[in-house]
């Protein structure tokens, strides 16, 4: 009850209500919330730390930037989500000034990673011309992802954020994580542009994943690599860490490349591995207490692409872990 109040009251001020409206509808640092709200840093951040008090907002930080958004689980998130409806209700002026302002920052966000996306594009069409159509590979992982609803999903290295978008209609919450600041601006206006607000992107490092083991209950029932693992030095611990955060029961799921001998992928893409062949990452899988499931290959066409996808599934299961931990002891 104490917990409850205390929400109510950070939500009673109309400065935090306007904070918290906006903050359901959007990510947003405390610069831009000064720029819409017309108020001072040092005002605006005190309002911000009082919400995050209250259970209402959730801070993480991105760089040197730190971002906000209001909470969506829990009671907090059941509080916002009522506040938001009736104030939907409403036709404040002041409201309604904020939403149109709230729109001038995401035009100027959404110019900043199209123009970062068009000064990269030429490089990520050459690599999609190598291997087979990306939407036979999407395909392929709904097949695999979405053929039951997903309670949580883990997106490591979303990139642009294509994965998120693809899988939205088929999870309750999902996160995407990158280390690239510019890459999780393109993928926070892909769902912001497809009005998705079930799925949102942080800045985290795939091998430091900034949440709790999978086994107290709080962790994911899914995990997807997308096009990810060539691009690190170890990919195997990238897998144990996601089976870490990984449910009993979780999924995980790895698209890349089978071996390969495009060397200029390295020089000229920062690949660092060719590709991997099936015995290597099924041995990711054994050593992270995970049960290899099934491998899918999408093989080039002749004459055509030089890339042939791989696409494997593998799950949590305890008795995996046992047998791992014991072979470990031996």
């Amino acid at each position: 009850m104490e917990r409850l109040v205390g929400m109510m009251r950070a939500a009673g001020d109309p400065t935090r209500l306007r904070l918290l409206l906006l903050l359901m509808d959007a990510e947003l640092t405390v610069s831009e919330l000064t720029q819409i709200l017309g108020q001072s840093q040092p005002r605006v951040s005190r309002h911000l730390k009082l919400l995050c008090e209250a259970g209402l907002l959730e801070r993480f930080k991105e760089g040197t930037w730190v971002f906000y958004r209001a909470c969506d689980v829990d009671t907090g998130g059941a509080i916002a989500r009522e506040i938001a409806r009736l104030a939907g209700e409403t036709q404040d002026a002041t409201l309604a000034a904020d939403r149109r302002r709230l729109e001038a920052v995401r035009a100027a966000r959404a110019a900043a990673a199209s123009a970062y996306f068009k000064a990269n594009a030429p490089q990520w069409e050459r690599l999609r011309s190598l291997h087979v159509p990306e939407p036979e590979v999407e395909a392929a992982i709904t097949r695999l992802l979405g053929a039951s609803q997903i309670d949580t999903l883990l997106d490591a290295g979303t990139g642009t954020g294509r994965m998120l978008e693809l899988l939205a209609p088929h999870v309750r919450r999902g996160i995407g994580v990158d280390v690239s600041p510019e890459m999780l601006a393109i993928a926070r206006d892909r769902l912001e542009r497809a009005e998705i607000g079930n799925c949102h992107v942080r800045l985290a490092d795939a091998y430091r994943l900034p949440f709790p083991d999978g086994g107290r209950g709080q962790g994911f029932d899914a995990v997807l690599f997308h096009q990810v693992l060539h691009y690190l030095d170890d990919p195997a611990a990238a897998v144990r860490e996601a089976a870490r955060v990984l449910k009993a029961d979780g999924r995980i799921v790895v698209v890349d490349f089978a071996p390969h001998e495009l060397e200029f992928l390295r020089t000229g893409h920062a690949h660092r591995r060719l590709g991997f062949a099936d015995r290597e990452v099924r041995s990711w899988f054994h050593a992270a207490g995970l049960m290899p499931v099934s491998n899918e290959a999408l093989s080039p066409r002749a004459g055509g692409e030089q890339l042939t996808v791989m696409i494997w599934l593998a799950r949590a299961s305890q008795g995996a872990v046992r047998a791992t931990t014991a072979e470990a002891a031996a």
